[in-house]
């Protein structure tokens, strides 16, 4: 196997566990949270796909599917555009309202174009800085890691919250 395959698989592994759990879920029981301080599946899946978005589009040097694909728009957030949810307040979390068609058509988008970055990914290339705010410098290993683990926990998050409303 492939580094690139096993990266491929390892997001496709996400994009089912996000498609469980939205699939079926009206508005409502998206946009429901457990606590006033805690994240809805909305806001989770939203939150994980644009990290995916924001974080993948910075290390290939393509720019956001978010942007570039229309669905800042589409989503009708009343968020800046480059807002990947990080930090975001009980108050900003509860302005993701955003129904499952929204949802998963926002996140098979950054999903069809992180496969397709992912595919030229060679292990070679897995050395290659890609952000130098840190110390030592992230390099594009250590940051699809970094995405995957993300992606993972906010994924597992939302189908904890999703049970709690069952």
């Amino acid at each position: 196997m492939k580094t690139s395959e096993l990266l491929i698989d390892a997001h496709s592994r996400i994009q089912e566990v996000v498609h469980d759990v939205v699939q079926g879920l009206d508005d409502k029981s998206l946009a429901t949270r457990p606590g006033e301080t805690a994240n809805s599946i909305a806001w989770l899946v939203w939150h994980l796909t644009r990290v995916q978005d924001d974080h993948l589009a910075d290390a290939g040097g393509y720019e956001q599917v978010h942007t570039a694909g229309g669905w800042h728009e589409r989503l009708g957030l009343p968020l800046e555009p480059a807002d990947t949810g990080y930090a975001h307040t009980p108050e900003q979390v509860a302005l993701v309202q955003l129904s499952a068609e929204q949802l998963l058509g926002y996140y098979d988008a950054v999903h069809a174009r992180t496969v397709e970055f992912l595919e030229s990914v060679t292990d070679e290339g897995l050395d290659r800085i890609v952000d130098r705010r840190w110390n030592p410098p992230v390099t594009l290993g250590v940051r699809l890691v970094s995405v995957i683990n993300d992606c993972d926990q906010h994924a597992g998050q939302a189908a904890y919250v999703k049970g709690l409303l069952s």
